[in-house]
């Protein structure tokens, strides 16, 4: 994307943790198997005992034992599977924990339009589907539109456009949040969509959500919304 002098090369714009919180919701589901596999063994020996000690000349009814050891077997299958899906869980939320203490101090992709100039930079991403004429509109916290452009842009996704402050007017803003917008039109005179992304540092994370939280640029996102983490170049 070309720029005027209002634009400049990206610039790729600190962190504590939440410890999670413990949980007893797996006592409910302990408590039941165990009385379950305290009643099926009950039963066994009820049936065994029967078994053993029914007359000859008059055998009793196993049909209805068969059907309820059928029943406590599907029952207890059933509790074990259920212990199995919860381990998962567990797996999958200590993973994505995991991840996501790995994301602090880093450089951070997200969907968005509010960006922090700090230093007189700000920085957006756009996603633009096709060549087009893009037209640019960056306003302030309270709305009112300061800057405004009109530039040519490939297709291609994460397009940087770096706003250094400076209004149509030449007045130099001061940091803050700053909100862009982006329309398009292609070579056919269409509209397209343009799709607008922020950057920012993840500073925390909170574990105790479910899934974990990252804190970028004051604002909390989920893992789902990190598109991508940008490198950082080391002096």
């Amino acid at each position: 994307m070309t720029t005027t002098n209002a634009a400049t090369a990206p610039t790729p714009v600190s962190g504590t943790t939440d410890v999670p919180k413990s949980s007893s919701s797996n006592s409910l589901s302990s408590n039941t198997g165990a009385t379950l596999a305290g009643n099926f063994q009950t039963f066994l020996t009820l049936l065994t005992t029967q078994l053993q000690n029914q007359n000859p000349l008059d055998p009793l009814d196993t049909n209805q034992f068969t059907q309820q050891l059928v029943q406590f077997a599907g029952v207890e299958q059933q509790l074990k599977t259920n212990d199995s899906l919860s381990q998962l869980v567990t797996l999958q939320q200590t993973t994505q924990a995991t991840q996501a203490l790995g994301f602090v101090g880093k450089t951070a992709l997200v969907d968005g339009s509010t960006a922090t100039m700090t230093k007189s930079s700000a920085t957006w991403h756009l996603n633009v589907p096709s060549d087009s004429t893009v037209n640019i509109t960056v306003a302030n916290s309270s709305g009112q539109t300061v800057f405004t452009g009109k530039y040519t842009a490939a297709a291609g996704k994460d397009i940087p456009f770096t706003w250094n402050g400076m209004g149509n007017d030449g007045t130099q803003w001061p940091d803050g949040k700053y909100t862009i917008t982006a329309t398009g039109k292609d070579v056919a005179n269409n509209n397209v969509g343009i799709a607008a992304q922020v950057q920012g540092v993840v500073s925390s994370v909170d574990l105790t959500q479910s899934p974990p939280l990252l804190t970028i640029d004051g604002a909390s996102y989920t893992l789902s919304q990190v598109k991508s983490i940008i490198a950082t170049s080391s002096n």
